[in-house]
């Protein structure tokens, strides 16, 4: 069943293993605590969880708010063993982690003023290396692509910009002594080891420049080019726009309105097709259609604003600031876009959390491995009851012939 991990406010990281009844068909979560603040230490919040299966081990990362990040290796018990922690000396007061990423052999992590670094897990008891690189500043989201090639950001006052992942780490040439004077005129030049920028869009009504900040962004579907690659980008003023680097450096498609109340929180793409999330500063959470920017439907009953999303093939975890934990069912856009959606999301289930949440992301092997192993019980038991009806075809009598028949019906209605 789906296992998920999250982080709160006062330090602790935490399992969260989901079991479904199989009379009741009611969710009941298991939780068991991974790390948490000693009670003389001051609580220092969990800012962001990355996980991931790397060969065969599964490696959890965690960074907290003073700097601090941690790796753990989980086991299938529960148990957990430490791999490796740093402190990232270049985070100031008043600045936050706002990415991190675990992959293959390397752990990635970004600061809101631009600290880099890419640290390498090391082979048996060797330790740890590390690489470090400098970003733009006032950073809200840094995200890694999915084949780790190259990564995205954007902030306050930052344009989406997406950088080649090996040319970011690369040393860079002395910077001549007239360039701070130039800064201003190549404003549109990329900086080395950056691939693609994005554009201011047009000015509003009034011929007035409109203000840039971008607060979430996501890739979607991997893309077949590597040089090719769509994103989407929520931003503080509510609006959700969707760019295509092969297209324009503007958006293709810009829908406004979607964060209703503070703007746009948080964008999280989903695992159907056309399918992402989003939600705002108010209580909202919405699946939206990708092909017209449509809201498909909302979740009830939530009173705080949703911070992380974590989506398994099952369903959806969500955590919010009013505490909760929360299990969502999802149902794909329908087929032609405006169609109306015949099912909607739900709430199955809500976890109270003594402390606020402020992350949860999915345990990537819990779901695969069950789906793998029911697949090859279901195959066993076809290829079983196939073995039965072949030996029961000898059978003449017509009486036999008509109770195997019945039997042959009966198992396929159900």
């Amino acid at each position: 069943m789906p296992r998920f991990f999250t982080g709160d406010e006062l330090g602790s990281v935490k399992s969260v293993r989901y079991l479904q009844d199989s009379v009741e068909k009611q969710w009941k979560p298991e939780v068991h605590i991974i790390s948490s603040t000693p009670a003389e230490a001051r609580p220092v919040p969990v800012q962001k969880l990355a996980f991931s299966v790397v060969g065969t081990d599964k490696v959890l990362a965690a960074a907290r708010g003073d700097g601090s990040a941690s790796i753990y290796r989980i086991q299938e018990d529960e148990s957990v063993s430490s791999v490796a922690e740093w402190k990232e000396a270049r985070l100031k007061p008043g600045q936050r982690y706002v990415g991190l990423s675990v992959s293959e052999k390397r752990v990635f992590s970004c600061t809101s003023n631009g600290a880099l670094r890419a640290t390498t897990l090391g082979e048996g008891d060797s330790a740890p290396s590390a690489q470090t690189s400098v970003l733009p500043m006032r950073l809200c989201e840094w995200r890694l692509s999915h084949d780790a090639q190259t990564f995205a950001y954007g902030g306050d006052e930052v344009e989406l910009s997406v950088w080649d992942t090996e040319r970011a780490f690369a040393p860079r040439d002395n910077i001549p002594a007239d360039a701070e004077s130039k800064k201003r005129k190549r404003g549109g030049e990329l900086l080395p080891g950056e691939v693609w920028r994005a554009k201011n869009v047009p000015n509003d009504g009034l011929s007035l420049r409109q203000p840039v900040h971008n607060t979430s962004l996501t890739y979607l579907q991997p893309s077949s080019s590597a040089s090719s690659h769509h994103l989407l980008v929520g931003t503080h003023h509510g609006h959700v726009r969707r760019y295509d680097t092969r297209a324009a450096r503007r958006p293709v498609a810009d829908w406004k309105g979607i964060g209703k109340v503070g703007g746009v929180r948080m964008v999280e793409n989903g695992l159907a097709e056309h399918e992402v999330f989003v939600s705002d500063n108010g209580s909202n959470l919405f699946a939206l259609d990708l092909r017209n920017g449509r809201v498909i439907y909302g979740y009830k009953s939530i009173a705080g604003a949703v911070s992380s999303v974590a989506h398994s093939p099952s369903v959806l975890a969500s955590v919010a600031q009013d505490r909760f934990l929360r299990l969502h069912s999802t149902f794909p856009p329908p087929k032609e876009p405006g169609q109306q959606q015949e099912h909607k999301g739900e709430v199955l289930d809500k976890l109270y959390m003594k402390a606020v949440p402020t992350v949860v992301v999915w345990d990537q092997s819990a779901d695969a491995s069950q789906a793998v192993q029911g697949a090859e019980e279901a195959g066993e038991e076809a290829d079983d009851d196939d073995d039965v009806w072949d030996a029961m075809e000898d059978v003449e009598d017509e009486e036999t012939e008509g109770r195997r028949s019945g039997k042959k019906k009966s198992r396929t209605a159900e």
